[in-house]
């Protein structure tokens, strides 16, 4: 595997001859408004008032810095207010999308949740969320109809059981990726997991780290699969075996995607276990430092990377932040084996994982808990979550597996999921983002089902990813799907302003079908109506199994065919 650049947009770094908010070379007077109000009071500061005041007198005694600014620094965002339609989210001000209400997003940062831990976070969602409890594809839970005076008993509960929404959002860095068969996978280079803890236990909630130009995202994994999307986070250490030094990490960093997408590129250095959290400190202080703060759309790492280069960038790194030379490394092997870990596998101790798909990564509060009682029942271990809105079954006796599979497809979570329940992502959407224009979970639901009966016959010998996402952010990474769908209003013959989609069409990430990362494609004027949506993809994928070649992926038969092909 050479490093990945293909696809990826060039992107313009800001103007030279004026202060870029470079804080190692322009200083640190504040540029924005942004810049001004993290001078003023760090974000992890807001905590206490949230638990002594705002707890207490409730959502109108918060002010708007820290309402939405600061509350960020601890996973918290205001929801959107019901009933506003997409074609409104650009014509309003976020005071008047916001309800009362908050998203809390929960970190796991790749970590292995016990019976216990499921069950409080079945708790929370029961008690003080609706139910509401999401998988997202970075690995974290979220929760939705969050008020601000059971915050407090929130935080008790889940630091209880050593769960944290510490830096959960925010300009920080925000929750981890991390293998979901860390540990046990028979076939597994190295264990992450000692990694990702030092670093989380020496900085997550570390003052110096807390004020970054925007967010920065990490992606840690040992396992051949590739199992963490490693092309699209700022920083990623994959696992590699070096022909002298062993095993260990190759570097990986700037990748991102958004509105700019830009993968990642190998630094081409070998990192070994003990060096790599002192590497991750050098990659984020690099960005803490050099960054770009005049504006925030050119503020993420990917932006610096693509002024410097990588040469530059290792240059940096070794030279100003870890004082020594890192020895050259080699690439990771072409990835084995899908990266959601759907399935029943074997573990390296005899014991069985077994990888399951809720529909579009939804669960409830009831879910989670009744999953906690499950694997107590079975005496499986714990679960972690993955990037890809699935959960892994860790620990399984031989014994338990048919109980498990079946309580888990009682619970809504298949082990032998349809081709489209098993790849299809979805991103929060207008149900409760303030930025979304169109629904995503229910849309992206409702296709689901209709291509289970509709494609039911269709032999694929992979599936076919379909990514749905409610703006042009790209939480649901569209860009990196067969089919990317990007949520717009759109106009009918009849003049109707409508919710619809833009079809980005083969992209992908490293996996057995592809050895590199590659952005989709987009055919101009090609736009989808929401409720045309299952006829579209319906469409398209008969194309492709009547055009396609011996052992043609998807995303190369995309990318080759033409335009009238593919609307």
């Amino acid at each position: 595997m050479t490093s990945v650049a293909s696809g990826s947009r060039t992107l313009r770094p800001p103007r030279t001859g004026r202060s870029n908010g470079q804080w190692a070379v322009d200083g640190r007077e504040p540029l924005n408004p942004n810049e001004a109000f993290k001078a003023e009071d760090n974000g992890l500061n807001v905590r206490e008032r949230i638990e002594t005041i705002y707890a207490r007198d409730g959502f109108d005694a918060i002010p708007g810095e820290d309402l939405h600014g600061r509350f960020r620094w601890w996973g918290l965002y205001t929801q959107r207010k019901p009933g506003i339609d997409g074609g409104r989210t650009a014509q309003l001000e976020p005071h008047e999308l916001e309800d009362r209400y908050f998203m809390l997003r929960v970190r796991s940062d790749g970590r292995a949740l016990s019976p216990t831990q499921l069950r409080v976070l079945g708790g929370i969602s029961t008690d003080f969320a609706r139910e509401s409890a999401d998988i997202s594809d970075r690995q974290n839970i979220q929760y939705h109809w969050i008020g601000i005076e059971d915050v407090p008993e929130i935080w008790r509960r889940l630091e209880a059981v050593g769960l944290q929404t510490t830096e959960a959002c925010g300009d920080t860095p925000r929750g981890f990726l991390g293998s979901p068969v860390a540990g046990v996978a028979a076939d597994e280079i190295l264990d992450p997991t000692p990694v990702i803890d030092e670093i989380t236990s020496r900085w997550l909630g570390d003052p110096e780290l807390s004020n970054l130009p925007r967010k920065f995202k990490t992606a840690i994994t040992g396992h051949p699969s590739l199992d963490v999307v490693h092309e699209i986070n700022d920083i990623s250490l994959v696992g590699v075996v070096h022909p002298e030094l062993g095993p260990g990490f190759d570097l990986w960093v700037g990748g991102a995607l958004s509105t700019a997408p830009r993968l990642a590129e190998r630094l081409g250095v070998f990192v070994s276990e003990a060096d790599a959290p002192d590497v991750w400190h050098g990659v984020i202080s690099i960005f803490r430092d050099y960054g770009y703060r005049r504006m925030r759309t050119k503020a993420r790492l990917k932006f610096l990377l693509a002024e410097w280069g990588p040469e530059k960038f290792r240059h940096v790194l070794e030279t100003e932040y870890l004082g020594r030379a890192l020895p050259d490394g080699p690439a990771p092997a072409p990835a084995k084996g899908p990266g959601d870990h759907v399935g029943v596998h074997p573990q390296k101790d005899g014991r069985f994982y077994v990888g399951a798909a809720p529909v579009v990564g939804r669960l409830s509060g009831t879910s989670l808990s009744a999953l906690g009682d499950l694997l107590d029942r079975v005496g499986a271990d714990a679960v972690r979550l993955t990037a890809h809105q699935k959960l892994v079954v860790l620990g399984v006796p031989a014994e338990g597996l048919d109980e498990l599979v079946a309580g888990l497809d009682a619970l809504g979570l298949s082990s032998a999921p349809s081709p489209f329940r098993r790849s299809t992502m979805a991103c929060t959407g207008i149900e409760y983002c303030k930025l979304a224009l169109v629904d995503t979970k229910d849309t992206a639901t409702a296709v689901i089902a209709e291509l289970e009966k509709r494609l039911a016959g269709i032999e694929l010998d992979t599936p076919i990813s379909l990514h749905v996402n409610g703006c042009p952010n790209s939480c649901a990474r569209i860009q990196t799907a067969d089919i990317g769908l990007k949520g717009l209003i759109t106009t009918t013959e009849s003049g109707e302003h409508v919710p619809g989609f833009q079809v980005h069409l083969g992209g992908g990430l490293a996996s057995p079908e592809r050895d590199e990362a590659g952005l989709g494609r987009t055919v101009r004027g090609l736009k989808v109506q929401s409720a045309d949506l299952a006829d579209y993809v319906e469409r398209v994928v008969r194309r492709f199994v009547e055009q396609r070649t011996d052992a043609e992926s998807f995303a190369t038969w995309a990318h080759r065919a033409t335009d009238e092909e593919l609307t």
